[in-house]
Protein backbone atom coordinates (compact mmCIF):
# COMPACT_ATOMS: atom_id res chain seq x y z
CA UNK A 1 0.00 0.00 0.00
CA UNK A 2 2.78 2.62 1.08
CA UNK A 3 4.41 1.79 -2.49
CA UNK A 4 0.89 2.33 -4.63
CA UNK A 5 0.87 5.80 -2.37
CA UNK A 6 4.52 6.60 -3.20
CA UNK A 7 3.79 5.77 -6.99
CA UNK A 8 1.01 7.74 -6.79
CA UNK A 9 2.89 11.15 -4.73
CA UNK A 10 5.41 11.03 -7.38
CA UNK A 11 3.28 10.53 -10.62
CA UNK A 12 1.01 13.76 -8.93
CA UNK A 13 4.55 15.73 -8.27
CA UNK A 14 5.83 14.96 -11.89
CA UNK A 15 2.89 15.74 -13.66
CA UNK A 16 1.14 18.84 -11.26
CA UNK A 17 1.29 21.15 -14.13
CA UNK A 18 -1.15 19.16 -15.78
CA UNK A 19 -3.41 18.57 -13.10
CA UNK A 20 -3.60 22.95 -12.75
CA UNK A 21 -4.41 22.87 -15.92
CA UNK A 22 -7.32 20.49 -15.98
CA UNK A 23 -8.76 21.84 -12.51
CA UNK A 24 -8.83 25.51 -14.58
CA UNK A 25 -10.11 24.13 -17.38
CA UNK A 26 -12.79 22.49 -15.69
CA UNK A 27 -13.54 25.16 -13.28
CA UNK A 28 -13.75 27.82 -15.41
CA UNK A 29 -15.97 25.05 -17.44
CA UNK A 30 -18.41 24.47 -15.16
CA UNK A 31 -18.97 27.44 -12.91
CA UNK A 32 -21.82 28.45 -12.79
CA UNK A 33 -22.46 32.54 -13.51
CA UNK A 34 -25.53 34.03 -12.38
CA UNK A 35 -26.91 34.46 -15.56
CA UNK A 36 -29.39 32.57 -18.16
CA UNK A 37 -28.37 33.05 -22.10
CA UNK A 38 -31.21 32.63 -24.47
CA UNK A 39 -29.04 31.96 -28.20
CA UNK A 40 -32.00 31.49 -30.21
CA UNK A 41 -34.89 29.25 -31.17
CA UNK A 42 -36.77 26.31 -32.64
CA UNK A 43 -39.83 24.47 -33.17
CA UNK A 44 -41.27 21.32 -31.96
CA UNK A 45 -44.06 19.70 -34.07
CA UNK A 46 -47.01 18.62 -31.60
CA UNK A 47 -47.90 15.66 -34.40
CA UNK A 48 -46.40 13.06 -32.22
CA UNK A 49 -46.76 14.70 -28.51
CA UNK A 50 -50.52 14.51 -28.58
CA UNK A 51 -52.82 11.60 -28.54
CA UNK A 52 -56.61 12.06 -28.49
CA UNK A 53 -59.23 9.25 -28.66
CA UNK A 54 -60.67 8.51 -31.67
CA UNK A 55 -58.69 10.70 -33.56
CA UNK A 56 -57.95 11.59 -37.09
CA UNK A 57 -54.50 12.87 -37.55
CA UNK A 58 -53.72 15.90 -39.72
CA UNK A 59 -52.09 16.70 -42.79
CA UNK A 60 -49.13 18.78 -42.02
CA UNK A 61 -48.20 20.05 -38.31
CA UNK A 62 -48.87 22.48 -35.62
CA UNK A 63 -45.26 23.78 -33.92
CA UNK A 64 -44.55 25.15 -30.50
CA UNK A 65 -41.62 27.86 -30.98
CA UNK A 66 -39.40 27.97 -28.39
CA UNK A 67 -36.70 29.57 -26.76
CA UNK A 68 -33.64 28.36 -26.35
CA UNK A 69 -32.02 28.96 -22.81
CA UNK A 70 -28.35 28.24 -21.59
CA UNK A 71 -27.00 28.64 -18.08
CA UNK A 72 -23.85 30.74 -18.34
CA UNK A 73 -20.46 29.76 -17.49
CA UNK A 74 -17.69 31.56 -17.82
CA UNK A 75 -17.07 30.75 -21.05
CA UNK A 76 -20.60 30.74 -22.69
CA UNK A 77 -20.55 34.48 -21.26
CA UNK A 78 -17.81 35.62 -22.69
CA UNK A 79 -18.80 34.00 -25.71
CA UNK A 80 -22.30 36.07 -25.79
CA UNK A 81 -20.66 39.32 -26.30
CA UNK A 82 -19.37 37.85 -30.10
CA UNK A 83 -22.94 36.10 -30.66
CA UNK A 84 -25.05 38.44 -29.52
CA UNK A 85 -26.60 36.24 -27.33
CA UNK A 86 -28.80 37.71 -24.82
CA UNK A 87 -27.78 37.95 -21.08
CA UNK A 88 -30.42 37.47 -18.42
CA UNK A 89 -29.62 38.10 -14.50
CA UNK A 90 -31.46 34.86 -12.59
CA UNK A 91 -31.99 37.54 -9.94
CA UNK A 92 -35.03 38.39 -12.92
CA UNK A 93 -37.17 35.23 -12.46
CA UNK A 94 -37.01 35.08 -8.72
CA UNK A 95 -39.90 37.03 -6.65
CA UNK A 96 -38.07 37.67 -3.60
CA UNK A 97 -34.19 36.83 -2.86
CA UNK A 98 -35.11 32.87 -1.07
CA UNK A 99 -35.78 32.20 -4.19
CA UNK A 100 -33.40 29.51 -5.86
CA UNK A 101 -33.11 28.23 -9.11
CA UNK A 102 -35.21 24.50 -8.14
CA UNK A 103 -37.88 26.76 -7.05
CA UNK A 104 -37.85 28.79 -10.42
CA UNK A 105 -37.86 25.10 -12.21
CA UNK A 106 -40.72 23.83 -10.39
CA UNK A 107 -42.75 26.82 -11.44
CA UNK A 108 -42.04 26.41 -14.96
CA UNK A 109 -43.46 23.00 -14.52
CA UNK A 110 -46.23 24.13 -13.05
CA UNK A 111 -47.03 26.65 -15.85
CA UNK A 112 -46.50 23.86 -18.16
CA UNK A 113 -49.20 21.91 -16.11
CA UNK A 114 -51.77 24.93 -16.14
CA UNK A 115 -50.95 25.74 -20.12
CA UNK A 116 -52.23 21.75 -20.76
CA UNK A 117 -55.15 21.97 -18.95
CA UNK A 118 -56.08 25.33 -20.16
CA UNK A 119 -55.32 23.98 -23.73
CA UNK A 120 -57.41 20.64 -23.36
CA UNK A 121 -60.47 22.70 -21.59
CA UNK A 122 -61.09 25.61 -24.35
CA UNK A 123 -60.67 23.12 -27.45
CA UNK A 124 -63.43 21.39 -25.96
CA UNK A 125 -65.38 24.32 -25.40
CA UNK A 126 -64.62 25.48 -29.09
CA UNK A 127 -65.36 22.18 -30.66
CA UNK A 128 -68.58 21.81 -28.32
CA UNK A 129 -68.09 18.81 -27.24
CA UNK A 130 -69.63 18.56 -23.65
CA UNK A 131 -67.15 18.20 -20.61
CA UNK A 132 -67.45 17.95 -16.90
CA UNK A 133 -65.67 20.13 -14.95
CA UNK A 134 -65.06 18.41 -11.22
CA UNK A 135 -63.07 21.15 -9.21
CA UNK A 136 -59.91 23.12 -9.36
CA UNK A 137 -56.33 21.73 -8.41
CA UNK A 138 -54.85 24.53 -5.67
CA UNK A 139 -51.37 23.93 -6.20
CA UNK A 140 -48.67 26.39 -4.37
CA UNK A 141 -46.70 28.18 -6.59
CA UNK A 142 -44.99 30.30 -4.49
CA UNK A 143 -44.29 30.49 -0.66
CA UNK A 144 -43.56 33.85 0.87
CA UNK A 145 -39.84 34.80 2.45
CA UNK A 146 -42.08 35.08 5.45
CA UNK A 147 -44.46 32.09 5.54
CA UNK A 148 -44.20 29.24 8.42
CA UNK A 149 -45.09 25.72 6.45
CA UNK A 150 -44.27 22.31 6.16
CA UNK A 151 -45.51 22.58 2.26
CA UNK A 152 -43.64 23.20 -0.49
CA UNK A 153 -44.04 24.19 -4.29
CA UNK A 154 -46.48 22.19 -6.46
CA UNK A 155 -48.12 20.80 -3.45
CA UNK A 156 -51.64 20.25 -3.82
CA UNK A 157 -53.77 21.49 -1.14
CA UNK A 158 -56.70 19.16 -0.32
CA UNK A 159 -57.86 20.07 2.86
CA UNK A 160 -57.51 23.33 5.49
CA UNK A 161 -58.68 22.42 9.55
CA UNK A 162 -60.47 19.42 8.11
CA UNK A 163 -62.53 21.80 5.62
CA UNK A 164 -62.00 20.19 2.17
CA UNK A 165 -60.52 22.59 -0.63
CA UNK A 166 -62.28 22.46 -3.84
CA UNK A 167 -61.39 25.83 -5.21
CA UNK A 168 -59.69 29.00 -4.69
CA UNK A 169 -62.21 30.70 -3.26
CA UNK A 170 -62.45 28.38 -0.90
CA UNK A 171 -59.16 28.18 0.20
CA UNK A 172 -59.40 32.49 1.00
CA UNK A 173 -62.63 32.29 2.76
CA UNK A 174 -61.17 29.29 5.31
CA UNK A 175 -58.25 31.26 5.61
CA UNK A 176 -59.80 34.99 6.21
CA UNK A 177 -62.02 33.16 9.38
CA UNK A 178 -58.35 32.43 11.41
CA UNK A 179 -56.33 34.69 13.55
CA UNK A 180 -53.08 36.17 12.54
CA UNK A 181 -50.58 34.06 14.59
CA UNK A 182 -52.91 31.16 14.03
CA UNK A 183 -51.40 27.53 13.19
CA UNK A 184 -53.55 25.89 10.89
CA UNK A 185 -53.35 22.31 10.41
CA UNK A 186 -53.80 20.81 6.30
CA UNK A 187 -53.63 18.05 4.46
CA UNK A 188 -51.99 17.95 1.14
CA UNK A 189 -51.24 16.17 -1.74
CA UNK A 190 -47.27 15.78 -2.95
CA UNK A 191 -45.80 13.21 -5.74
CA UNK A 192 -49.20 11.09 -5.58
CA UNK A 193 -48.61 10.80 -1.90
CA UNK A 194 -51.27 12.38 1.12
CA UNK A 195 -49.64 14.38 3.88
CA UNK A 196 -50.73 16.08 6.83
CA UNK A 197 -49.14 19.63 7.10
CA UNK A 198 -49.72 23.13 8.49
CA UNK A 199 -49.71 26.97 7.73
CA UNK A 200 -49.47 30.20 9.73
CA UNK A 201 -51.70 32.56 9.24
CA UNK A 202 -49.64 36.04 8.57
CA UNK A 203 -50.83 39.51 6.92
CA UNK A 204 -49.94 40.05 3.28
CA UNK A 205 -50.95 42.88 1.53
CA UNK A 206 -53.12 44.24 4.41
CA UNK A 207 -55.03 40.49 4.73
CA UNK A 208 -55.04 37.39 6.21
CA UNK A 209 -52.88 34.72 3.96
CA UNK A 210 -51.59 31.16 4.08
CA UNK A 211 -48.17 32.46 3.66
CA UNK A 212 -48.25 31.15 -0.12
CA UNK A 213 -49.35 32.06 -3.78
CA UNK A 214 -51.98 29.60 -5.69
CA UNK A 215 -51.92 28.35 -9.50
CA UNK A 216 -55.17 26.69 -10.19
CA UNK A 217 -55.06 23.58 -12.32
CA UNK A 218 -58.39 21.04 -12.58
CA UNK A 219 -59.83 18.11 -12.16
CA UNK A 220 -62.57 17.40 -15.32
CA UNK A 221 -64.16 14.69 -17.00
CA UNK A 222 -63.85 14.66 -20.85
CA UNK A 223 -65.71 11.65 -23.12
CA UNK A 224 -62.48 11.65 -25.10
CA UNK A 225 -58.76 11.43 -23.31
CA UNK A 226 -55.97 13.70 -24.37
CA UNK A 227 -52.46 12.64 -23.64
CA UNK A 228 -49.75 15.32 -23.90
CA UNK A 229 -46.24 14.41 -24.04
CA UNK A 230 -43.91 17.04 -22.39
CA UNK A 231 -40.68 16.16 -20.87
CA UNK A 232 -39.87 17.10 -17.47
CA UNK A 233 -36.90 19.62 -19.14
CA UNK A 234 -39.56 21.54 -20.82
CA UNK A 235 -41.42 24.27 -18.64
CA UNK A 236 -43.59 27.23 -19.03
CA UNK A 237 -46.83 28.73 -20.46
CA UNK A 238 -46.10 29.48 -23.91
CA UNK A 239 -47.27 26.27 -26.19
CA UNK A 240 -50.74 26.99 -24.75
CA UNK A 241 -52.68 28.19 -27.96
CA UNK A 242 -50.85 26.01 -30.34
CA UNK A 243 -51.46 22.97 -28.08
CA UNK A 244 -55.40 24.17 -28.52
CA UNK A 245 -55.35 24.41 -31.99
CA UNK A 246 -53.88 21.04 -32.00
CA UNK A 247 -56.07 19.37 -29.72
CA UNK A 248 -59.15 20.93 -31.32
CA UNK A 249 -58.14 19.54 -34.42
CA UNK A 250 -57.90 15.74 -33.44
CA UNK A 251 -61.33 16.49 -31.40
CA UNK A 252 -63.24 17.58 -34.52
CA UNK A 253 -61.54 15.91 -37.07
CA UNK A 254 -61.59 19.48 -39.23
CA UNK A 255 -57.91 19.62 -40.33
CA UNK A 256 -56.76 23.46 -39.83
CA UNK A 257 -53.31 22.71 -40.95
CA UNK A 258 -54.29 22.05 -44.62
CA UNK A 259 -51.08 20.14 -45.51
CA UNK A 260 -49.05 23.18 -44.12
CA UNK A 261 -46.43 23.81 -41.26
CA UNK A 262 -48.30 25.90 -39.19
CA UNK A 263 -45.86 27.58 -35.79
CA UNK A 264 -47.24 29.78 -33.37
CA UNK A 265 -46.73 31.07 -29.46
CA UNK A 266 -48.83 32.32 -26.68
CA UNK A 267 -50.37 31.52 -23.28
CA UNK A 268 -54.05 30.54 -23.16
CA UNK A 269 -56.60 30.51 -20.51
CA UNK A 270 -59.76 27.82 -20.02
CA UNK A 271 -61.93 30.25 -21.95
CA UNK A 272 -59.57 30.45 -25.00
CA UNK A 273 -57.99 34.14 -24.20
CA UNK A 274 -54.22 34.61 -25.86
CA UNK A 275 -51.93 35.73 -23.59
CA UNK A 276 -48.67 37.46 -24.58
CA UNK A 277 -45.15 35.93 -24.11
CA UNK A 278 -41.19 36.61 -23.96
CA UNK A 279 -38.37 36.17 -26.39
CA UNK A 280 -41.01 36.51 -29.40
CA UNK A 281 -37.90 37.29 -31.87
CA UNK A 282 -36.43 34.05 -31.13
CA UNK A 283 -39.42 32.54 -31.38
CA UNK A 284 -39.93 34.13 -34.86
CA UNK A 285 -36.48 33.25 -36.11
CA UNK A 286 -36.94 29.66 -34.81
CA UNK A 287 -39.99 29.79 -37.07
CA UNK A 288 -38.01 30.85 -40.03
CA UNK A 289 -35.62 28.47 -40.14
CA UNK A 290 -38.58 25.68 -39.50
CA UNK A 291 -39.64 27.11 -42.62
CA UNK A 292 -43.45 27.84 -41.18
CA UNK A 293 -46.29 28.53 -43.62
CA UNK A 294 -47.86 30.69 -40.96
CA UNK A 295 -46.36 32.27 -37.42
CA UNK A 296 -49.67 33.05 -34.50
CA UNK A 297 -48.73 35.57 -32.69
CA UNK A 298 -50.73 37.09 -29.82
CA UNK A 299 -51.81 40.64 -29.74
CA UNK A 300 -48.98 41.92 -27.33
CA UNK A 301 -46.46 40.98 -29.31
CA UNK A 302 -47.50 41.71 -32.66
CA UNK A 303 -45.77 44.65 -33.23
CA UNK A 304 -42.54 43.95 -32.25
CA UNK A 305 -42.66 40.59 -34.42
CA UNK A 306 -43.57 42.62 -37.60
CA UNK A 307 -40.77 44.96 -36.56
CA UNK A 308 -38.41 42.24 -36.35
CA UNK A 309 -39.59 40.05 -39.39
CA UNK A 310 -38.46 43.22 -41.58
CA UNK A 311 -35.66 43.99 -39.98
CA UNK A 312 -34.95 40.44 -40.97
CA UNK A 313 -35.93 40.14 -43.89
CA UNK A 314 -37.65 36.51 -43.27
CA UNK A 315 -40.86 37.43 -45.01
CA UNK A 316 -43.49 35.77 -42.81
CA UNK A 317 -46.75 35.59 -42.91
CA UNK A 318 -46.87 36.57 -39.47
CA UNK A 319 -50.94 36.65 -37.85
CA UNK A 320 -52.38 38.21 -35.05
CA UNK A 321 -54.44 36.71 -32.30
CA UNK A 322 -56.18 37.55 -29.47
CA UNK A 323 -58.27 34.07 -28.74
CA UNK A 324 -58.10 30.52 -29.80
CA UNK A 325 -61.38 31.37 -32.15
CA UNK A 326 -59.79 34.30 -34.11
CA UNK A 327 -56.58 31.03 -34.48
CA UNK A 328 -59.17 28.74 -35.90
CA UNK A 329 -60.98 31.14 -38.05
CA UNK A 330 -57.83 32.29 -39.84
CA UNK A 331 -56.76 28.83 -40.60
CA UNK A 332 -60.47 28.28 -41.51
CA UNK A 333 -60.25 30.51 -44.04
CA UNK A 334 -56.46 30.19 -45.38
Amino acid sequence: MKNVLKKMGKYFCDNYKYFIVLFLILFFGLFRLPYNLYAGGGIISLNNRLEVEGEKKEEGSFNLSYVTSIKATIPTYLLSYLTGWERESIEVSKIDENDNEKDIWKREQLYLQEANDNAIISAYKASGIPFTFEKELVKILYIDKNSITDMEIGDTILAVNDKEITSFNELRQVVSQFNIGDVVKTRYLRNDKEYSGYFKVIEMENEKRAGFYIIKLYDYHIPRKVHLKFSSREGGPSGGLMTSLAIYTRLTGRDLTKGGKIVGTGTIDNNGNVGEIGGVTYKLTGAYHGKADVFLVPSGNYDEAVKFNEQKKYHLNIVKVDTLMDAIKYLESR
